[in-house]
């Protein structure tokens, strides 16, 4: 399958409330209804004056039915692009406005369904085992009457039944592929089977097809494994929530009409329906789904749980911070679903090759059709036989189902476990990872700094210990809140300017006022030879020096000291043992930065860096190593994020900006999950060159055979179909991989 250019995939608008529910429309709890979210940012633009649609179409399964809809629609003027994501069943079509009649005309045509990608899914129709059954009794019955019976008409009889009853819509999908001038498995079967009577092979026809069919049905089931496994995802969030509405009483509401700043009530073995912040109770939570962590956590009033979580014992008061649509679950999934449009670089690299290799077959099976009789080799039908063989086995379906199979998989398997994957080309890159750098605060430590000691180097220390809280209250840095006051309401600062990897200054009175590292005290000419003296017994203890001041005097110091994670030195051991190199890129200073490395073992250490200095490093390390990570905030990290080969950002389970810049997040802050990544992905490229190489090499084999004359149709059907079971069942094993 081809794409005429990459599209994202849509987040469907919430789904109206059914009839029955206990709020219609605008919500009667006295919330209005959620807005629908905006599709995030395509990474292509819009053809000029053209727009964009997405549409669900319930019979697309598998590349087959997406090539046959894009050779369609690919030839209306009106149509400029299309994306397809074949897990959701999902086709996006860049168009002009109003030929939406025309082109899902032409879907319709094919024997298709359209229907909105919001609307409820049609149940699927029920499978026709008992038609298949009688049909493959039938089949088997033609081969005995064949075998044994005296009457050659018998068998023909049989056999004709078993393929009209089972074979029809092959048929049917075979015709209008043929009439688009396309060799899929539907034709090729169809010619096959077809050429099969016309020489008589009834009972080995009749067969050919049952199998077929067979193991269609099979392989849909098995891809179904696939699909549920990502909308299991969502699975878990509650329909409905306990909402308080004006006057104060509690009703149950659809989360989807449900936006921020509602006030949501949560019982002891109910699931939470939208993020939140608890506002009265405590009690501990599963977040299993959305962190991957094994056992609950304990919440309490001011923090923050996520949608899906199960409260395990105590009353909660919530107050929804998101609406459904924007919860990290949802999040999450959405993530997972659009890595079908940010195609793999071997995806795309199947996908080019099945392009060509299916004609290729197709003329060496005309060629062995037609030379050997012209060149008295062999006779007409023994060689016909033969070439419609190749025909079957000519199909390229299970070499381009193996890749997507394999990693949407491992994309399942990582949400799991509490990590965030965006896309299968991540994955990828993740296996090929030979260095690893990562920040300091809040990464390798617990990014909770506390006041260690204080020092007053002017006027009174409590005086300025209120400035300097007052001042740390205005900046989001780990190092500020260890300083932050709420409390010191006597300085209040005007014209807070935060500095970049320096601290944050205010005004007030006309002086400024400034905290921060030496970094911001040489920017106000506050750096001197006393000051260094001061500061070198903490320098030696590890601690990080925070500096106040004014103007070029400084008023004050504090230390604070970060706490390693319990899991950090486990983290670095795992990934040394992996053979990735470690590095830890810190904008704290040399003495706080080698305290930690010291406990960790990690192979080099950079300390006092600013943002653009960490992109710099990053770029040294993929010159002496090739692939680099970079671990970080998703935030102030956000330039080395970007220049690293893969992204991993801490903390991301609150932070949608986290989401965005980062490739992988770590939903629990978990640093161990970063040598898991790595297997993980690793695994699964071991997985998915294994499905190429069997697609490839069951193709190979049985064309070897043909080609030696020891080949037959029914074989074909095991090279074809069979191939693609096996590759699907492997691939769907990504999915088993534990930590």
């Amino acid at each position: 399958m081809s794409e005429l250019k990459p599209l994202p995939i849509y987040r469907a608008s919430p789904t109206p409330p059914a009839s029955g529910d206990s709020c219609h429309g605008a919500c009667s709890c006295g919330h209005p209804p959620a807005t629908p979210p905006s599709p995030a940012a395509p990474p292509s633009q819009l053809a000029a004056g053209h727009t964009r649609s997405v549409v669900r179409i319930a019979q697309m399964d598998c590349p087959v039915e997406a090539n046959m809809i894009e050779h369609a629609l690919g030839k209306l003027p009106q149509v400029s692009a299309l994306a397809f994501n074949l897990l959701k069943r999902e086709l996006t079509v860049d168009h002009a406005p109003g030929s939406e009649p025309h082109w899902q005309a032409a879907i319709v045509a094919l024997g298709f369904t359209v229907e909105a990608a919001d609307a409820p899914a049609a149940p699927p129709p029920p499978e026709r085992w008992l038609g298949l059954a009688l049909s493959g009794a039938a089949a088997l019955g033609a081969e005995l009457a064949h075998a044994f019976a005296p009457w050659p008409w018998l068998s023909a009889v049989l056999a004709l039944a078993a393929i009209a009853g089972c074979g029809l819509s092959t048929y049917r999908k075979g015709w209008l592929a043929l009439r688009q001038r396309t060799l899929n498995i539907n034709a090729l079967m169809s010619v096959a089977v077809t050429g099969a009577v016309l020489i008589g092979q009834w009972p080995e026809a009749a067969m050919v097809m049952c199998l077929f069919v067979l193991a269609e049905r099979i392989e849909a089931r098995s891809l179904a494994r696939a699909r549920d496994a990502i909308s299991s995802l969502m699975a878990v969030t509650p329909d409905t929530a306990w909402v308080q509405t004006a006057d104060g009483q509690w009703r149950q509401c659809p989360a989807s009409e449900l936006s921020a700043g509602s006030v949501l009530r949560v019982l002891p073995g109910e699931r939470v329906a939208l993020d939140a912040v608890i506002t009265a109770g405590a009690s501990a939570l599963d977040q299993s789904p959305i962190t991957g962590e094994s056992v609950p956590v304990d919440k309490t009033i001011g923090d923050t749980v996520f949608a899906g979580s199960l409260n395990t014992y105590g009353e909660l008061t919530l107050r929804a911070s998101a609406p459904a649509s924007e919860s990290t679950l949802a999040r999450i999934l959405h993530a997972i679903e659009q890595a079908e449009s940010r195609r793999a670089p071997t995806q795309r690299f199947v996908d080019q090759f099945a392009r060509h290799y299916t004609p290729a077959v197709f003329a060496l099976a005309l060629l062995a059709a037609m030379a050997p009789p012209l060149l008295g080799w062999a006779g007409w039908l023994d060689s016909v036989y033969q070439a419609l063989v190749m025909l079957v086995i000519a199909c390229p379906c299970a070499l381009v189902i193996s890749t997507p199979v394999t990693l949407v998989s491992g994309l399942a398997a990582a949400a799991r476990h509490g990590v965030l994957v965006k896309g299968g080309a991540v994955l990828e890159q993740g296996a090929r990872l030979r260095a690893l750098a990562l920040d300091k605060t809040g990464t390798l430590t617990l990014g909770q700094p506390r006041l260690q000691q204080a020092r007053a180097l002017r006027g009174e220390l409590a005086d300025w210990r209120q400035a300097a809280g007052a001042l740390a209250a205005r900046s989001d840095h780990p190092v500020s809140r260890a300083l932050a006051l709420s409390e010191a309401a006597a300085w209040a600062f005007a014209g807070v300017r935060a500095w970049p990897g320096e601290g944050i200054s205010g005004e007030q009175h006309g002086e400024t006022y400034w905290l921060g590292n030496r970094r911001l005290a040489a920017r106000f000419a506050a750096e001197s030879s006393e000051l260094d003296a001061a500061l070198a017994d903490w320098d030696a203890q590890g601690y990080t020096p925070v500096l106040f001041g004014c103007g070029a005097h400084t008023l004050a110091l504090f230390a604070v000291a970060d706490q390693l994670r319990p899991a950090a030195p486990e983290a670095v051991a795992a990934l040394s043992a992996l053979g990735v190199h470690s590095a830890m890129l810190t904008g704290d200073g040399a003495a706080p930065a080698q305290a930690v490395a010291a406990q960790l073992s990690l192979n080099e250490v950079r300390a006092g860096l600013l943002p653009q200095d960490k992109l710099s490093e990053i770029e040294a390390l993929q010159t002496r190593h090739g692939v680099v990570g970079m671990v970080g905030d998703g935030i102030n990290d956000g330039p080395a994020l970007a220049r690293a080969d893969v992204g991993f950002a801490m903390g991301a389970a609150g932070s949608a900006t986290a989401l965005e810049v980062a490739d992988v997040a770590l939903m629990d802050d978990d640093p161990r999950k970063l040598a898991w990544f790595i297997r993980l992905a690793r695994h699964t490229r071991t997985v998915l060159w294994q499905n190429i190489g069997l697609a490839l090499g069951l193709k190979v084999v049985f064309l070897g055979l043909t080609l030696s004359g020891h080949g037959s149709l029914w074989l074909a059907v095991f090279a074809d179909v069979g191939a693609s079971l096996l590759v699907v069942g492997n691939g769907l094993r990504v999915l088993r991989f534990t930590r």
